[in-house]
């Protein structure tokens, strides 16, 4: 059988996953029953509710809305529980060459070995995580773009509740290791005051807000004011995780409007860019640096000043540029602000409360340390397509000379005094450096091949030469 390797790599401190998921699969909806009440059952199948018989979610009354429960069918990779160990993505994209004909498609036993059984089942993520470098993590759910499309609030609720409840199990396999991030229902903020304490109570160190809500408003609304205190009582950190939302489950006729991301995707597909760096790159960011601007500019923390945050999934180098003019902005118009002055600048505050996620691949933050010293998490955002592992994040840090100290604060230190999570016992010293893989594993020259751009593309028809039905007619010599 191949064997895949890795050059020898090690690290002298433990490592904390800031951002990392699982994917809500049949083995979530089918322990509602066992976490919910009568009611609240009732409540989640009336607005949400996933069929495992015919893998369909209804939300609202919508059929195949959300991302829960891909099925594993051959010639398809799922892009949720891909990235294991050692799935790097040069070798998504020779896999994913091959689905683009029949011929050489992989088949339903081959997909179901690269649906990674970690994104669905602790004991195997465990496993996984030794061969990674990950040490601690915080599991955050898949599919967080449905559930704030949820129009009734028991049912909203009855969702967190059962998703969190099913996280908590996940995490018993290994509290000093495993950690999640709750769901919230911010369509009531009571109810999402009532969970958030059930939750702290259960050891949640992060409760998940997105950056806006189904409707395109901002959560730093008068009413969510109690989820706040909540949050400074409980000392569970704010998560803002951004995450593209098409507005497909927005209700019939709302026009009012519109999020960062939903803009950009309007714009892509009303001027057929035809390339998605947009969509997966971009309005991950606008909808992190405008939430950031709110935030700061509106003095959420100066209101709040035990409340703390995390920004999730949207990179960071763009933080440094959006801080400078932050502080610009303030500094040449507060005295025309129709708002209360600040005590300190925008800056000053994302320093003292907040932490920003980034991925092992983002060079520049290596590159500025002075600026992210004490605000960088780091994120794997495994299981998804674009994760990746510890030993990726040292090899960009080594080529940017970063001293350990920094390393071990950006990959492990920053988080856990964020969450307030001790360190573990023991963590991964070295690097796992061979992986017995089967026989249809891609080989270095497929993948050479496969990285080519012309390898996605279908070769166009060749042209016709002379008269075709003449030819056929035998008219033609």
């Amino acid at each position: 059988m191949p064997i895949q390797k890795f050059p020898p790599m090690s690290k002298n401190f433990p490592s904390f996953d800031c951002d990392a998921h699982v994917v809500e699969s049949a083995l979530t909806w089918e322990r509602a029953e066992d976490n919910l009440t009568r009611e609240e059952l009732s409540a989640l199948k009336k607005s949400i509710w996933y069929d495992s018989t015919t893998g369909q979610m209804t939300v609202n009354g919508t059929m195949s809305a959300g991302i829960s429960g891909l099925p594993v069918t051959a010639g398809a990779i799922n892009p949720g529980s891909v990235a294991g160990p050692g799935m790097k993505h040069p070798i998504q994209r020779a896999i994913n060459v091959r689905n683009l004909k029949a011929g050489t498609a992989i088949t339903k036993e081959q997909a179901t070995y690269l649906d990674h059984r970690g994104a669905y089942e602790p004991k195997a993520r465990l496993k996984d995580m030794d061969i990674q470098g990950i040490d601690q993590v915080m599991i955050i759910p898949t599919d967080i773009d449905t559930y704030p499309w949820i129009q009734d609030g028991p049912g909203a609720a009855a969702l967190c509740k059962m998703y969190n409840e099913w996280a908590w199990e996940y995490c018993q396999e290994d509290p000093e290791r495993i950690f999640f991030a709750a769901m919230l229902p911010l369509q009531d903020p009571a109810s999402a005051v009532r969970e958030l304490y059930r939750v702290a109570d259960k050891g949640c160190r992060v409760g998940l807000v997105r950056p806006i809500d189904a409707m395109g408003n901002y959560p730093l609304q008068p009413k969510y004011d109690g989820l706040w205190r909540a949050m400074q009582e409980t000392g569970v950190v704010y998560g803002m995780h951004p995450f593209p939302a098409f507005g497909s489950l927005k209700p019939a006729g709302y026009t009012e409007q519109h999020s960062p991301s939903e803009l950009i995707n309007k714009t892509l597909s009303s001027s057929g860019i035809p390339h998605v760096f947009l969509t997966n790159v971009q309005n991950f960011q606008s909808e992190a640096s405008v939430w950031l601007i709110s935030a700061l500019l509106s003095g959420l923390f100066e209101r709040f000043p035990a409340l703390n945050a995390a920004i999730f999934e949207a990179s960071s180098t763009w933080l440094s540029f959006v801080l400078d003019e932050c502080d610009k902005f303030y500094k040449l118009y507060r005295n025309e602000r129709s708002m209360a002055p600040l005590k300190q600048l925008p800056s000053e505050t994302f320093f003292e409360r907040c932490v920003t996620g980034f991925e092992g691949d983002e060079a520049p933050p290596s590159r500025m340390p002075d600026f992210y010293e004490d605000i960088l998490v780091w994120a794997s955002d495994v299981y998804h397509h674009d994760g990746d592992d510890v030993w990726r994040a040292l090899e960009t840090m080594h080529k940017a000379n970063l001293s350990e100290d920094r390393q071990a604060k950006f990959l492990g230190g920053n988080a856990r005094r964020a969450y307030n999570i001790p360190a573990p016992k023991n963590f991964i010293r070295h690097r796992v450096t061979e992986i017995e893989r089967p026989d249809w594993w891609p080989t270095q020259s497929e993948i050479d091949i496969a990285m080519k751009a012309e390898s996605s593309v279908f070769a166009p028809p060749k042209p016709t030469i002379g008269n075709p039905s003449k030819r056929a007619a035998g008219g033609e010599k």
